[in-house]
């Protein structure tokens, strides 16, 4: 899965351009929620918090239609951005379903029951049938304390399927926070070695394949 890009970075490029063109927000809606513009009285901050709302609840109406109604191609397109644009949408798209999952706290229908049921749709609607049915598997599992001793165990002995999604977060993250740790210098040896673990990868998939191919003759 690709990380989402840096908060920081982001910032700096199409997400807060002062011109770029409108959206759900108008280019004054993104000034006053950037602090850029402050000449507001109480009341003209009021007014505009409230057309913000009304604005977004239309939006996640207008959702139904798009949903149903919008060409593919088009949708296509706009999940489609030009390079030096991926990350920026990247981090939105990141952000959308954050704000999402905030909004929805304490919501009549769980977030995660919304989640199913949308994808379900998605897929009945890419196989042009409702006979296609998913499970969708959705939780949040806080990362708690983790036995570093153990895990340096496993890694040291290469027992690298024993390692959980939750270790590897939590390890990688005190990693990065180490004094000791130099992106620069994992950069270039995780490049060297790249190749290798790549030429590796492609030969226990191809020795799979034989031996699948094997056992069904």
């Amino acid at each position: 899965m690709t990380d989402a890009p840096d908060a920081d970075a982001a910032d700096e490029t199409l997400a807060h351009s002062a011109d770029r063109a409108r959206g759900i927000l108008t280019p004054s809606d993104r000034e006053f929620l950037l602090g850029r513009k402050t000449d507001y009285t109480e009341h003209s901050k009021k007014q505009k918090r409230n057309r913000i709302r009304r604005r977004l609840r239309n939006a996640i109406l207008d959702f139904s239609i798009l949903f149903e109604h919008l060409e593919d191609r088009d949708r296509e397109t706009v999940f489609n951005p030009e390079d030096e644009a991926r990350d920026a949408y990247t981090r939105g798209i990141v952000d959308m379903l954050g704000f999402l999952h905030l909004g929805t706290l304490g919501y009549h229908v769980p977030f995660k029951d919304m989640l199913g049921q949308g994808v379900n749709r998605a897929e009945q609607k890419l196989a042009g049938s409702d006979y296609r049915m998913v499970t969708v598997d959705f939780s949040v599992d806080p990362v708690g304390r983790i036995d570093v001793d153990d895990v340096v165990d496993k890694l040291e002995a290469e027992r690298f399927d024993e390692v959980t999604d939750e270790e590897l977060r939590a390890f990688v993250r005190l990693m990065t926070e180490s004094e000791e740790f130099s992106s620069a210098e994992m950069r270039s040896g995780m490049k060297a070695e790249m190749p290798a673990f790549l030429d590796a990868v492609s030969e226990a998939t191809e020795r799979r394949n034989g031996r699948a191919d094997d056992l069904r003759d």
